[in-house]
């Protein structure tokens, strides 16, 4: 059969070779329509925590899909996305929240960032529109995303089309500064009369190359923005759930983010669906008894979708039952203590960690030899997808030990091969 599939994020090079028809997944696994198996370890694009096939959360899916297939949340309600936004609130450092759902993080990205806009006109506060993100940072691409979110390798074609009035600088930890907040602290107070929001991604830029920065500087961050009148807007849709040894990223700085989007891990990946929880000193601005109507005139089709909800409450039993958050911290040593003898190969800049992201960036004169490390690893059963010269592990939290660390010798086998000197 003819592929007539535009391939996201896939070069046209790529295409040139055999893609894996996948058909069945199972744990960690993988397998295609040859019989192949492959260790999913970049988590089927960093959803999949639970892996592939857990009973549990097919089991609800099944169960719901016999019920209700779909129900709107506009001017409606069912009973499992009450649930859910009750569970969701309940997860956030205060629990006075209110839940706008959509089917993906992008959406629910898009959600906050209207929101944030909003919530500024509501009381009376109309200037402050200014959305901004941190350099190189990524939060979906539609093009309300790329305006906060903006990925020089990815997003070239659309510079013009989008806006972008500030960003926050790459943290650099100086002597002096040693979270390396200082640059962005400028930036946030020269445009605070203007500026709505910021979002980040929590800890770790993802898309960028796994670039991690600390703790230290979510916690000013959320300072500066509270004392400048400024929304954070926290993008949790790749870190949440457990991936960072916390149950969300920004839980290691201490914060109390004013917005929280959360997506992939949330249902385990099985179902698209995705949150922005909002504080109620901001939801209870969008109201129509007042003097203006402020109602927010926003939805997705599939917002609050009745099958996705009951996969996430699934996941959200399965992730307590399990002690995931715990087990990954755990298993997150581990990892890091395999991966470091990797550190002391020519061919590699450096090696950072958090959690269960276990990232081994090479040297800028790799790259024309990252394709064969990346078919290397195929052929050995391992669907690795480099960022650039950036090959990072991403699996499961279910993963074993004994299979986490045959990856990890998987990947420093195949990198010494393949860039020893020919």
């Amino acid at each position: 059969m003819k592929n007539k599939i535009f391939h996201p994020y896939t070069t046209f090079s790529e295409l040139k070779t055999e893609l894996p028809n996948i058909v069945r997944g199972e744990g960690i696994y993988l397998f295609d329509d040859q019989g192949n198996r492959f260790v999913d370890i970049v988590s089927s694009w960093w959803a999949c925590a639970l892996g592939h096939g857990h009973p549990k959360v097919v089991k609800a899916i099944q169960e719901q899909a016999a019920v209700l297939q779909h129900s709107i949340t506009g001017s409606m309600t069912h009973p499992n996305v009450l649930a859910l936004a009750e569970r969701l609130a309940n997860l956030m450092p205060t629990p006075e929240r209110h839940s706008v759902f959509a089917s993906d993080g992008c959406s629910a990205v898009e959600a906050a960032l209207k929101i944030a806009v909003q919530y500024w006109y509501n009381i009376g506060r109309p200037e402050k529109t200014w959305l901004i993100g941190m350099d190189q940072g990524y939060h979906g691409d539609s093009l309300g995303a790329l305006s906060v979110g903006f990925v020089d390798g990815f997003h070239e074609p659309y510079r013009k089309t989008v806006n972008h009035p500030a960003k926050l600088p790459f943290p650099v930890p100086t002597a002096s500064d040693p979270d390396g907040f200082e640059p962005s602290r400028k930036v946030i107070e020269q445009h605070a009369e203007k500026l709505a929001a910021v979002i980040v991604e929590p800890l770790c830029l993802g898309s960028a190359g796994m670039k991690i920065y600390s703790a230290g500087y979510l916690k000013k961050l959320a300072d500066c923005c509270a004392v400048n009148e400024v929304l954070l807007i926290i993008d949790e849709v790749a870190m949440g759930f457990g991936r960072t040894g916390k149950r969300f990223a920004f839980n290691h700085a201490g914060i109390d983010p004013d917005m929280v989007c959360v997506g992939k891990a949330l249902t385990a990946g099985y179902m698209p669906l995705s949150a922005c929880i909002v504080k109620d000193r901001i939801y209870n601005t969008f109201s129509d008894e007042g003097e203006k109507d402020c109602t927010f005139y926003h939805g997705n089709t599939y917002a609050g979708h009745p099958i996705g909800c009951a996969a996430a409450l699934a996941a959200l039993d399965i992730y307590e039952a399990e002690d995931t958050v715990a087990r990954a911290a755990e298993m997150a040593e581990k990892m890091k203590q395999w991966m470091l003898p990797m550190a002391a190969m020519n061919c590699v800049k450096e090696l950072r960690f958090l959690g269960m992201i276990g990232i081994v960036e090479l040297k800028a004169e790799m790259k024309p030899k990252v394709p064969r490390i990346k078919q290397a690893l195929k052929e050995q059963g391992y669907l690795f997808r480099p960022l650039g010269t950036t090959f990072y592990l991403m699996p499961p939290l279910v993963i074993s030990d004994e299979e986490l660390h045959a990856a990890v010798d998987a990947l420093h086998q195949t990198v010494r091969s393949s860039t020893a000197p020919e």
